[in-house]
């Protein structure tokens, strides 16, 4: 099946936003986007900008900051990332101006919410998700799965980022 969106352009360029769950396959739609993409694309993951695992709000107001603003003004804009590992901040990672845009995660909508945008809400059954995201993190994620689930469910509460402000959704990915 092939799907013909046309986005909201922003000085000739396009935004979108996939939001949802963790685990409802979000990234997977995302990399099938960018794989069928006509012309330059940058995709963000907000998985490399959240500040440690209490910080999907912060990472949605850091990426509105730093990335979608000056995107949307034409200028230069940055990804501040985080090292997971080191759990610390990573290294800043520019995109030039002239690229469309496609920002995937959790918090995207709120990320995003001040540019026109074309807005994909994708979700799937919580016990599907869970499933689906555990398997992917093979045991890293799973101290913090709960924890992680709360705290998506209280933005998305307060954001009003949900499928109310989707102009597609996309059912059932992680299955």
């Amino acid at each position: 099946m092939v799907v013909r969106l046309n986005a909201p352009t922003v000085r000739g360029r396009r935004l979108v936003a996939i939001d949802g769950p963790s685990g409802a396959g979000k990234s997977t739609l995302a990399d099938a986007i960018v794989a069928a993409w006509r012309g330059s694309v940058a995709l963000v993951r907000l998985d490399e900008v959240y500040p440690g695992w209490h910080g999907l709000d912060r990472g949605s107001a850091l990426l509105a900051a730093s990335l979608v603003t000056p995107w949307a003004s034409g200028k230069l804009a940055r990804v501040p990332t985080w090292d997971w590992d080191a759990g610390r901040r990573g290294p800043v990672r520019a995109i030039a101006p002239g690229h469309d845009l496609l920002v995937e995660g959790c918090g995207a909508f709120d990320a995003t919410a001040a540019v026109p945008a074309l807005r994909i809400w994708v979700d799937a059954r919580d016990e599907d998700r869970r499933r689906a995201a555990l398997a992917r993190d093979r045991g890293a994620f799973d101290p913090y799965w709960e924890m992680w689930d709360t705290q998506w469910r209280r933005h998305t509460a307060r954001t009003g980022a949900s499928v109310t402000r989707a102009d597609l959704i996309v059912r059932g990915l992680s299955t």
